[in-house]
């Protein structure tokens, strides 16, 4: 700690940081450009100034960049000094100079941090009377919008790209005066992460595009709190939605979590929401025909197909733990399943299982970037768990921290560090089925199969513990001796793996690596959607189980089951029933099965809890009311459709009337789950007597919503679920519950920067915690085992395997439906190796077809170099759902 003096009173300060970190986390409002929590100073700006003094006599003081200065020990400062005022308001005309005066129609207004930084300097006159610079601006993808004539070059978007998200296609270029922040020419940003840049950029350079094509003021949208669906790392964001669309959706900071970061498939993948084809009203579907019923149509349809039948219940990773509770109540435990296939569902107990041991310990997001090796086994994590990945990019730049330290230099100093450490890197060592987008920090990279992997990993393990490597040909037992040095030495070693290969014997090498380390190893496990986690704690049937009981009708809860099992399988299961009854809110091939289809919805229109990876149980909110602004809309959370139907079937009453309901049975029920009535504030919370609004003080048109229905307003929705408000009548500001916080805003800042005055310390925590409730944190831990290495698998020359091959876009259940994303899924293929491709006379581009069990599939092929002997590339998300278990063969086209 440091005492630091501004403008003549005392403060108590972390000394580890910048004056000007730590005036922000003292709720002191500095001007600032270039300086960012997580990029550290560069001073580039020069916006921050403030007048530093010697000691309390010195009356004449100088000017110091204040996120270059160190917040030492009886450091005098002030920012009041005219000197400094006026310096920083000198800067402010020098950098709007060239800046257009485009505010009314910049998609940035009332979003804009260099807005606020201009009204916080006071800045109101233009005394510039020539000719502004100006450029051309680039086509950079269906994402972002580039527009750079707004630029005041502060250097953020490049330090981000390149530095932190380890970008290679965008840099800075410049001839004289005209700095151009871009791509050597027009054309896709290829980062996963080149979404940051709208909430990077201070100003509208980087703009959302697919927020452009129904655009409206942040300040015209109503948010709530929300949890990411797109994979299971768990990132927290706020979706903005306008007359009943979602229109964008923005970083919420989790200081556990994501932090400020998301990744495009988070940011830009839920468009699908947004569909006219997705169910809005129930339906009675008899092959091609559809026909829309009311409510209680269908629910007195659905109950008198029930009674008195075997109704088995098929739940979902990808829907709330509230709504697959209520659906094993309706059918009883002995008729649940996971919705998961039997090898999904093994694999993620398994994760769950190995989670709970004793030695494990299980790291979040924000901590992995803490750790200064790193062993990654078996996942592509850019394409699997791509946030992070981000991560494990940061942390590779551990290694110059520890040499920064070694010279005295705080790491936050960004230049000093970089030409401190050159390129090195805190070792980290990638062994996958595919080169990985992380290859350029690796200090080792090894492509093999999953089989080979397993083994290599079991390997170091072994040599962790200094017992000798058998079964391995000497290069790999060199390799596998090299990393298990390496992860010895290191002072807290890391661990990653998962489901992604399909192969449990993965998993149990990474388990058997972190357990030999002990001490300070972490280990984290991915798995495959939004709450596998949590139902892999929640138990039931995998889908085979399912499908061999005696059953009349199935209920189907939000799971497209042929994205499950091979397409055979599912219509067996279904012609065994004489009802399909399907609650989803997407069109899917499931839905088309089924004879009555249950508008349930979305993340946006519904609430509920999930369970991340690293067993952190979070909640999301409903953001908007769809019936609000068509009252023909039926769309309602899975559970509240399903208790309806409990009700009616075994003649009861209603006794779950809101989601604190649920909660409460579910933590009588359900044990393990305990802990997720601690995940948030129930209904009752308020602050000052308030809700949270959901909408910033400035919204406007409400009176306009719903002209086309009628001239008067109605009622604002009512909601009884939780402790928010659809209004903006209601508390803003940052004394609301962490998992409470709809949106960022904060007097004065209406950039993503006012996330500062929502934190404990600029960069560090929100006040009073983040978000979530780590559940393995407070499940007793069972008894360590020790795993067998698997066989060595043959390669048989005549037939071959097929290795699951992921892609953050293609991959995933709903980016297909989100136009967005259209242009950047690549075209399915079938990877082969070159080695197979030589041997079979196979070229880029011609027909491979597949014999799976009863599936066959015919996809171009890509010969890849590296690809092992024996194995196909399989497109997961991209083709039919095959076992990927058994050998297949193959068939060359023409």
């Amino acid at each position: 700690m440091a005492t630091i003096h501004v403008d003549g009173k005392s403060y108590e300060v972390n000394g580890s940081e910048n004056l000007l970190q730590a005036c922000l986390s003292l709720g002191i409002d500095i001007p600032y450009f270039c300086w960012h929590p997580s990029l550290g100073s560069i001073g580039s700006c020069r916006q921050c100034a403030v007048t530093q003094y010697a000691n309390p006599e010195d009356t004449r003081g100088r000017l110091v960049m204040s996120c270059m200065t160190p917040a030492s020990d009886n450091t005098y400062i002030s920012i009041e000094d005219k000197e400094a005022v006026d310096f920083r308001a000198s800067i402010v005309e020098l950098l709007m100079t060239n800046h257009p005066h485009d505010c009314p129609v910049c998609e940035e207004g009332g979003h804009c941090h260099l807005q606020d930084m201009t009204v916080m300097t006071q800045h109101d006159r233009r005394r510039y009377r020539f000719t502004k610079r100006t450029h051309h601006n680039q086509e950079l993808g269906s994402f972002i919008s580039h527009e750079m004539n707004r630029c005041i070059a502060c250097y953020r978007c490049v330090r981000y790209y390149t530095d932190y998200a380890g970008g290679t296609d965008f840099g800075v270029y410049a001839n004289a005066s005209r700095v151009y922040f871009g791509r050597p020419e027009s054309g896709t940003l290829e980062s996963e992460f080149s979404g940051n840049l709208t909430e990077v950029c201070p100003t509208g350079v980087f703009t959302d595009k697919t927020h452009s094509a129904r655009y409206n003021r942040k300040w015209d949208m109503q948010y709530a709190p929300s949890v990411c669906q797109g994979c299971s790392s768990g990132c927290n964001i706020s979706p903005g939605e306008r007359y009943g669309e979602l229109r964008r959706v923005e970083n919420r900071f989790n200081g556990e979590v994501n932090q400020y970061f998301l990744c495009d498939k988070g940011r830009f993948g839920t468009g699908y929401v947004n569909r006219e084809d997705r169910p809005r009203q129930p339906q009675f579907r008899s092959g091609v025909n559809v026909a829309k019923v009311s409510v209680d149509q269908a629910l007195d349809s659905v109950i008198e197909k029930l009674q008195g039948q075997k109704v088995l219940g098929i739940g979902s990773p990808r829907a709330s733990l509230e709504s697959n509770f209520v659906l094993r109540e309706l059918v009883g435990a002995e008729h649940f399943s996971t919705g998961m296939s039997q090898k999904e569902q093994q694999l993620v107990e398994l994760a769950a299982s190995i989670m709970q041991s004793d030695k494990i310990y299980n790291p979040g997001m924000r901590e992995i970037e803490s750790y200064d090796a790193v062993l990654i086994l078996g996942e592509d994590l850019t394409q699997t768990a791509p946030r992070m990945a981000l991560s494990v990019r940061q942390a590779a730049k551990n290694k110059a921290k520890e040499m920064a330290a070694e010279r005295r230099t705080q790491d936050w100093l960004a230049e000093p560090l970089k030409r401190i450490a050159q390129d090195a890197k805190s070792p980290i060592y990638i062994l996958a089925a595919t080169q990985t987008r992380l290859a350029d920090v690796a200090t080792g990279e090894v492509v093999a199969s999953p089989n080979d992997i397993a083994r290599l990993g079991f390997a170091v393990a072994a040599a962790v513990n200094g017992e000798s490597i058998t079964g391995l040909a000497d290069d790999a037992k060199a390799f596998a001796e090299q990393i298990a040095a390496t992860l010895k030495a290191a002072k807290k070693p890391l661990i990653i793996s998962g489901t992604s290969l399909q192969d449990p014997a993965i998993m149990e090498a990474a388990a058997q690596v972190a357990q030999n380390l002990g001490g300070n190893a972490g280990l984290s496990l991915t798995v495959p959607e939004v709450n596998s986690m949590g139902m892999a704690l929640f138990g039931g049937l995998s889908l085979e189980q399912a499908f061999a009981l005696d059953y009349d009708a199935i209920v189907v809860v939000e799971n497209d089951l042929y994205r499950r099992l091979p397409g055979k399988q599912v219509d067996q299961a279904f012609a065994k029933a004489n009802d399909v009854i399907v609650l989803d809110h997407s069109q899917t091939a499931t839905v088309e099965r089924a004879s009555i289809v249950l508008s349930a919805a979305s993340f946006a229109e519904g609430d509920g809890t999930v369970v991340s990876q690293e067993g952190r149980a979070q909640r999301y909110y409903q953001v908007y009311d769809a019936n609000y602004y068509n009252p023909e809309y039926a769309i309602k959370e899975s559970w509240r459709w399903l208790h309806a139907i409990e009700t009616g079937v075994k003649g009861k009453a209603i006794s779950w009337t809101v989601l604190d309901d649920v909660i409460e049975s579910v933590v009588r029920s359900v044990p393990v789950l305990e802990a997720i009535q601690d995940v948030a504030p129930d209904a009752g919370y308020r602050v000052h007597g308030l809700k949270i609004a959901r909408e910033p003080r400035r919204y406007s048109g409400r009176t306009a919503i719903r002209a086309p229905l009628s001239i008067h307003e109605p009622k604002q929705p009512v909601d009884k679920d939780s402790a928010l408000t659809f209004s903006m009548e209601g508390y803003v500001g940052p004394q609301d519950a962490a998992s409470l916080v709809p949106f960022a805003w904060a007097p004065g800042w209406n950039s993503p920067q006012s996330w500062n005055k929502f934190q404990d310390q600029v960069g560090g925590h929100l006040k009073g915690g983040d978000a979530g409730v780590r559940l393995f944190d407070r499940l007793p831990k069972r008894a360590a085992r020790s795993y067998v290495a698997p066989a060595v698998v043959v390669v048989n020359p005549d037939s071959f395997r097929l290795v699951p091959m992921h892609h953050i876009f293609a991959s995933g259940e709903f980016t297909a439906k989100t136009p967005a994303m259209e242009s950047r899924i690549p075209e399915p293929v079938f990877a082969v190796g070159a080695q197979d491709a030589e041997r079979l006379n196979l070229t880029d581009g011609q027909q491979l077809t597949v014999q799976a069990g009863e599936s066959s599939i015919s996809l171009p092929v890509q010969v890849i170099e590296y690809l092992p002997t024996g194995y196909i590339g399989y497109p997961v998300g991209q083709a039919p759902t095959v076992s990927l278990a058994e050998p297949v063969s193959i068939a060359v086209g023409a």
